[in-house]
């Protein structure tokens, strides 16, 4: 009897919870799969195009699987308009979902696990540091599951593809960088090599654009990367995507990093 009454609070309390954790999650993946054979009609292409040209730059086979993976973003995500902002009308949250989502193409991911609420300002906004000191800021990537956007910004960011500059993909990859917990300017990675050669890459590179932020040098790397290393991750990724051929042809190892990183080469589609 005793035997008998351990076996079942061990049911209870560890394979019956499994059981429901592992449904709950199978669930979730075939809703997801389901949702992302949906696709834009021509017309919100089209207009998707207009914001965000670097969407129409994609190959095909990758501008499906965006949509796909925009539609799912979209379903999963809330979005809060803020500052005097009236309403998040469908094409803006497709626009805000095609930069955070590019990031995720050919990845393993599972869509921003942790973030639940994008809020959007119309245009650049006060926000209180922690100290109660204020500034001006274009968006915020918070761990505890907002990203914060300026539509202005969105909209500039976008529609300028090789200035290097995009705070949607700034800001979302510094929810990649936050996945695990820490803002620190490593990601999640598949193994201890990883983390390894990403450390061998991405600190001198730092360090590099450091020394020439001091000097008042330019580099394809914007200076703000020299902030911190979570800043000069987020600011990688957007030279990455803007400027592929010029980050690879002044920091190839960086480029060779992000490209096994992300599974994908920009330069195929934006040359």
């Amino acid at each position: 009897m005793e035997i008998f009454i351990k076996i079942t609070l061990f049911a209870l309390l560890f394979i019956i919870p499994m059981v429901y954790v592992s449904h709950i999650k199978n669930k979730r993946i075939q809703r997801r799969q389901a949702i992302a054979k949906k696709r834009l009609t021509d017309e919100q292409r089209a207009e998707l195009g207009q914001d965000f040209p670097l969407f129409l730059s994609l190959p095909k086979e990758l501008q499906q699987e965006l949509e796909g993976l925009i539609h799912v973003f979209i379903s999963e995500k809330a979005f809060e308009p803020c500052g005097g902002l009236e309403e998040i009308t469908p094409h803006m949250q497709r626009v805000i979902a095609a930069q955070a989502c590019i990031l995720l193409l050919r990845k393993r991911h599972d869509l921003y696990a942790k973030l639940r609420t994008i809020r959007l300002y119309p245009e650049a906004y006060i926000a209180t540091g922690e100290f109660g000191e204020e500034s001006i800021r274009l968006g915020e990537s918070w761990t505890t599951g907002s990203v914060v956007l300026s539509w202005a910004s969105v909209i500039s960011g976008g529609k300028n593809t090789e200035d290097g500059h995009n705070v949607s993909i700034h800001e979302f990859s510094h929810q990649l960088d936050q996945a695990d917990g820490a803002g620190d300017g490593v990601p999640s990675l598949r193994s201890n090599s990883a983390y390894k050669e990403w450390a061998a890459i991405m600190r001198p590179e730092f360090e590099s654009l450091t020394k020439r932020s001091k000097e008042n040098k330019k580099t394809v790397i914007d200076s703000y990367g020299a902030e911190n290393p979570a800043e000069f991750f987020a600011v990688a990724t957007e030279t990455f995507y803007e400027k592929p051929q010029q980050l690879q042809e002044k920091h190839p190892k960086l480029f060779n990093l992000l490209v096994k990183y992300y599974g994908l080469d920009p330069r195929e589609w934006t040359s």
